[in-house]
C-alpha cells in the first residue's frame, strides 16, 4: 500500500509539473487612458452662464444669467492640441465670442489622470512654449466620457474671494 500512495504522488506531482509549465496569455500591455485623451480637440459652446458668486452666497436670485443669446457666443469653439504622445501643446479659441481669457496659448492639466476624490481637474494656461507664465485656469466641471460634452468652469477672484463664475458647457465639435 505504501507504494502505490508513492506511485500515485509521484504521478500527481509529475501531472501538476507539466500543467504549470502552460502559460496562459492575458493579452498586451495598453498604456492607461489619460484626461488629455478626453480634453484634446475641438469643442463648440451650447451655453454660457455667468454665475453671481457674491449674489449666490448671500442668496440673492437671480444668481445665474445665460450669455450665449447677449452676445455672439454661438461662433465660441475652443481647440485643445496635443502631440503624438496625447501630451497638450498648444490651444486656440475661435469666433467672435467676448474675451474672457486669453485666446490663444499653450496648455496643460495639473493631473493627467481622474482623481478618486478631491478637487476637479484643472485646465491651466499659458503665454509661452516653456509653460512657465501661467495666464489663466479652467476648472473642469464635467469630463468627457461617454458623451461628448465637456463644462469648464472660468472663476474671477478678488483677494482669494470669488466673486463672478463663468461656465461653459461645450461639446465635441463634429471632427
Amino acid at each position: 500500500m505504501n507504494n502505490k500512495l508513492r506511485i500515485a504522488l509521484l504521478c500527481f506531482i509529475g501531472t501538476l509539473s507539466f500543467m504549470s509549465c502552460h502559460k496562459i496569455d492575458d493579452g498586451s500591455f495598453v498604456e492607461p487612458i489619460t484626461l488629455y485623451e478626453k480634453v484634446k480637440g475641438s469643442w463648440t459652446l451650447s451655453d454660457v452662464l455667468q454665475i453671481d458668486e457674491t449674489a449666490k452666497t448671500a442668496g440673492i436670485q437671480p444668481d445665474e444669467i445665460s450669455l450665449y443669446d447677449q452676445f455672439d457666443f454661438s461662433t465660441f469653439q475652443i481647440t485643445l492640441d496635443v502631440d503624438a504622445d496625447n501630451r497638450p501643446t498648444a490651444y486656440r479659441v475661435d469666433g467672435n465670442a467676448p474675451e474672457l481669457f486669453p485666446s490663444s496659448g499653450f496648455w496643460d492639466l495639473d493631473t493627467d489622470f481622474p482623481r478618486a476624490a478631491g478637487p476637479a481637474p484643472v485646465i491651466n494656461l499659458y503665454s509661452d512654449a516653456g509653460k512657465t507664465s501661467l495666464i489663466g485656469q479652467l476648472n473642469i466641471s464635467a469630463m468627457p466620457g461617454a458623451n461628448p460634452v465637456m463644462d469648464l468652469t472660468l472663476t474671477r477672484k478678488t483677494a482669494g474671494v470669488s466673486f463672478v463664475s463663468y461656465q461653459y458647457k461645450l461639446s465635441k465639435a463634429n471632427q
